[in-house]
């Protein structure tokens, strides 16, 4: 049944709507790219001969190595945890994915403080073994040690997805593999890396976008790259222009991204030759082969999560008189009222677009859907330059309006908390989508056709069917994105309003300052109403219907 298509009325409206969300997401993307081909910038000609070859040089290793060293660690624990049982599996199949409840620029922090002259390593070898080390052996603020902070709390994003592949992995190809005498490292290397190529590649597609999108940790850590280099012209040298050619430099590298990961996606693709498939039967491992899983499990764990969460809570119960104040209950507040309000016009819109590409099947949908995952491939940084650039053109243009209503014209836009919250929704809307879109590819066209049927109108079907049914995907998509914007530093830091704080700049400021103690409150309650959102999360997804 065509029920959708009899009511070109109401598909104009979501048409409509659609349109207006896809133009508004596009904008500071395509405001970024025709500056880039139109604008002069005063000091773009000294930045591509002096700065930009050192930006792609650190932004490309970064990248590389933080790449291989997240496939090895993800995809080894995925296998250990589908494969095998061992001691504490069930509770490391969980706990492997906390280090995505820290921030990496928290994480950097913490470890610099554990591992400086004065942490709690140092000084334990001087004041219990007389023990004085080279420095330079516990040096973390190189190019090395962002690699190691962003493997270590990157990491999950490939660990859960190739998890989740090879938990629905038909089990015959590992068992023939067995029975043909391949040992354990031949079936990884040579069948489950393969196999799992598809979901290794999504994983790591989206670490490395993490990583173009970071700017705390390689700030911190002095390693210079396109999102500190952003930072700098735009605010050190008050250069927008040459600020806006970089955010677009960084967007022909996010492209190429992209299409390389379409490229490895296409090249090989593994499939089951029959619809009878089973999960992989887990081995019992018994002696010294057991413990060697469990410590490699509680090695990473402990080096991921529970190292630097100890740490912070040390540091919190040091410091708590001195940092707990009144003032400090405005930057929870600010943090939850922001992530509060941009996940749920997330929400709005993605239902919108999400409801648009259900009714109405052409290339305009499809178009509108694929579009609402730009902004999340977009780093911070750059979208943060692209709104900026929007609004203070808007509010130049609004100045005569002020003057015409006797007003004192100002940048009132500009400065306000409306351009943040827009920026948060144009990077995080395809989180949003996506948990939307799958709750309406599984319920399906059925009971909204059968609502019309009995005389339902679109709009009552629309809100007395639809929307309960897919109940759990929003409420799973709006903690999703909640957990993200109360991690966002980037944006954040550029387009809040003037003595508006949050947990992460906050624990950033203090960081910057060299109050690492300090910074540590602010950093634990981010850890945890972060462990909160995921926990909600989790129990949402056990309640979910199959």
């Amino acid at each position: 049944m065509k029920v959708f298509r009899k009511i070109p009325g109401y598909l104009n409206i979501w048409s409509l709507l659609s349109l207006i969300i896809v133009i508004l997401i596009l904008l500071p993307n395509l405001t970024i790219l025709i500056n880039f081909f139109t604008e002069r910038a005063e000091n773009w000609a000294h930045i591509q001969e002096f700065i930009l070859p050192d930006l792609l040089k650190n932004t490309g290793l970064i990248m590389l190595f933080t790449g291989l060293f997240t496939i090895l660690v993800g995809t080894s624990l995925a296998w250990l945890v589908s494969a095998y049982d061992f001691p504490m599996k069930k509770f490391f199949k969980w706990a492997l994915i906390l280090p995505l409840a820290i921030p990496p620029f928290i994480a950097g922090y913490t470890y610099n403080g554990i591992l400086d002259y004065t942490g709690v390593i140092q000084t334990t070898l001087r004041n219990n073994w007389d023990i004085t080390v080279n420095q330079s052996y516990f040096n973390i603020l190189n190019l090395p040690g962002a690699v190691f902070i962003f493997t270590m709390f990157l990491f999950p994003y490939v660990y859960t997805i190739t998890r989740a592949f090879l938990a629905h992995q038909s089990a015959s190809l590992v068992e023939n593999a067995r029975l043909l005498g391949r040992n354990s490292w031949d079936i990884y290397f040579k069948v489950v890396l393969p196999i799992s190529r598809g979901a290794i590649v999504g994983g790591v597609s989206l670490v490395l976008l993490e990583v173009l999108n970071d700017y705390g940790l390689v700030q911190y850590f002095g390693v210079p790259t396109f999102s500190t280099a952003i930072f700098q012209t735009w605010f050190g040298m008050n250069d927008l222009n040459s600020a806006i050619k970089l955010a677009a430099t960084l967007m022909f590298i996010v492209f190429a991204i992209l299409i390389l990961e379409k490229v490895m996606r296409g090249r090989k693709k593994y499939s089951s030759t029959t619809a009878k498939s089973r999960p992989l039967t887990p081995i019992q491992l018994k002696g010294s082969k057991a413990w060697i899983a469990f410590s490699y499990c509680l090695l990473i764990f402990m080096l991921a999560f529970l190292i630097p969460f100890v740490q912070m809570v040390d540091w919190m119960i040091l410091t708590f008189e001195k940092i707990a104040s009144p003032e400090f209950t405005s930057f929870i507040t600010n943090s939850v009222l922001v992530s509060f309000i941009g996940a749920a016009l997330v929400m709005v819109f993605a239902v919108i677009i999400a409801n648009f590409a259900r009714m109405h099947q052409s290339f305009i949908s499809k178009s509108a859907a694929r579009v609402t995952i730009l902004g999340y491939s977009i780093p911070g940084a750059v979208i943060a330059v692209g709104i900026s650039t929007i609004f203070i053109d808007l509010d130049k243009w609004l100045f005569a309006f002020y003057e015409a209503a006797g007003m004192e014209a100002s940048l009132f836009l500009s400065t306000s908390l409306f351009m943040l919250i827009s920026a948060y929704i144009i990077r995080f809307l395809a989180i949003g989508y996506n948990s939307v879109e799958a709750g309406f590819d599984k319920i399906g066209n059925k009971y909204t056709e059968a609502s019309r049927m009995l005389g339902e109108n679109l709009t009552k079907t629309f809100f007395k069917v639809d929307l309960r049914m897919i109940k759990v995907p929003l409420i799973s998509g709006f903690i999703l994105v909640f957990i993200d914007i109360l991690k966002e530093l980037p944006l954040t830091l550029i387009l809040r309003p003037f003595n508006f704080d949050t947990l992460a700049t906050k624990a950033y400021q203090y960081a910057s300052d060299e109050q690492i103690h300090e910074a540590s409150l602010a950093s634990i309650l981010i850890v945890v109403i972060s462990g909160i959102a995921i926990y909600i999360f989790h129990q949402v997804l056990e309640k979910e219907p199959n």
